[in-house]
């Protein structure tokens, strides 16, 4: 399963640990049970955000003095195996790389057997809303998200 953001399957599946759990719901699928197309970007999102709070980045974004937010600048998902209403899945987050004012998520979601059912990568920008101009992650940021 090579993908371009990918090097070595196996070992890029390693680094894994952060994970959300998820159960598809009815709503999620199409006529034919499966999962939409589109909700693996939720899933992404609602790993992603668990993922920030957990190193303690949302709590900072959030924070009414604050003039900056995290924005996606881009995101992908590569489908690899059917998901069916009911599964449960576990979605996982990590960081692959870290810019100046981004971070470089990559995803990964399996099944109860530990099948791969997709994989993805996005990257978030810390930006001010006025500004509308990326803004350089801080020492306290940065250790905050160490790799």
């Amino acid at each position: 399963m090579q993908k371009s953001y990918i090097n070595n399957f196996e070992e890029w599946k390693k680094e894994f640990s952060f994970y959300v759990p998820v159960q598809v719901r009815f709503s999620e699928t199409d006529m034919y049970g499966h999962l939409n197309n589109t909700v693996p970007f939720v899933y992404f999102e609602h790993a992603r955000i668990e993922f920030f709070n957990h190193l303690g980045l949302m709590q900072k974004w959030l924070e009414s003095e604050t003039d900056n937010i995290p924005v996606v600048a881009d995101i992908q998902c590569d489908y690899v195996k059917q998901v069916f209403f009911e599964e449960k899945l576990k979605v996982y987050v990590k960081i692959a790389t870290i810019g100046n004012s981004s971070i470089d998520l990559h995803y990964l979601g399996v099944n109860e057997q530990d099948e791969v059912c997709f994989t993805g990568r996005g990257t978030v920008v810390q930006m001010n809303p006025k500004t509308g101009k990326s803004v350089p992650l801080n020492i306290d940021q940065l250790k905050q998200v160490e790799v």
